[in-house]
């Protein structure tokens, strides 16, 4: 894993993609929403010092204003920064594409989760905040299919379904998931493309 020693910055707020990082790992307790503390391990740095693992559980974050959940990452409280390996995100079935200074992670029914370019030193760096405590996570996890489709027909301008579907079963688009029909049609494009009068010719 790579060695990032960052002075005078605030790090709470940044999660660095390492792809020679063996496994995630954040040194604040506050992003914890799962935590066993039974858990011991050590890890060893680039830099060949080692540091104590004295937890293991789940990380909550807020990407882009949707709320995602990180498994088993490792509590470090000497580490000074946050890591996502993205080996242990490629084990979870997550497309990682790096292209044009561009890091973008894919979920094979969710589409782009998160995206970040790269910084002035070379490196990927992910922003994220803490949800308050008050969000239903099990809720704000649980994506369904009417979601997804209504999220990728406002992606494309509100693109007919039918349109949509053509996208999907010829593959024309990187990343666009398996898509159902809607339980119900979107209210803005009912308003927007309905049938109206035409203009009177001559006012009265």
């Amino acid at each position: 894993m790579s060695y990032v020693e960052m002075q005078h910055s605030n790090q709470d707020e940044r999660w660095f993609l390492d792809s020679g990082c063996s496994n995630h790992m954040s040194g604040d307790k506050k992003w914890f929403n799962e935590l066993d503390q039974s858990f011991k391990h050590s890890v060893k740095l680039g830099n060949d010092s080692r540091m104590e693992v004295v937890g293991k559980g789940n990380v909550r974050m807020k990407v882009n204003g949707q709320i995602l959940v990180i498994t088993e990452v490792f509590f470090v409280p000497d580490l000074k920064t946050n890591l996502l390996s993205i080996g242990q995100l490629q084990e979870k079935n997550l497309t990682i594409l790096i292209k044009a200074d561009c890091c973008s992670i894919y979920h094979e029914n969710k589409g782009l989760l998160m995206r970040t370019m790269i910084s002035a030193n070379r490196m990927f760096v992910l922003l994220a905040s803490v949800p308050p405590v008050s969000i239903n996570f099990s809720s704000a996890l649980n994506v369904t299919s009417d979601n997804i489709t209504s999220l990728w027909h406002q992606r494309f301008g509100h693109l007919n379904m039918k349109g949509l579907m053509t996208l999907v079963y010829r593959k024309m688009v990187y990343g666009l998931p398996i898509l159902k029909n809607p339980s119900q049609m979107s209210s803005i494009c009912m308003a927007g493309k309905q049938q109206h009068h035409s203009f009177p010719k001559k006012s009265t």
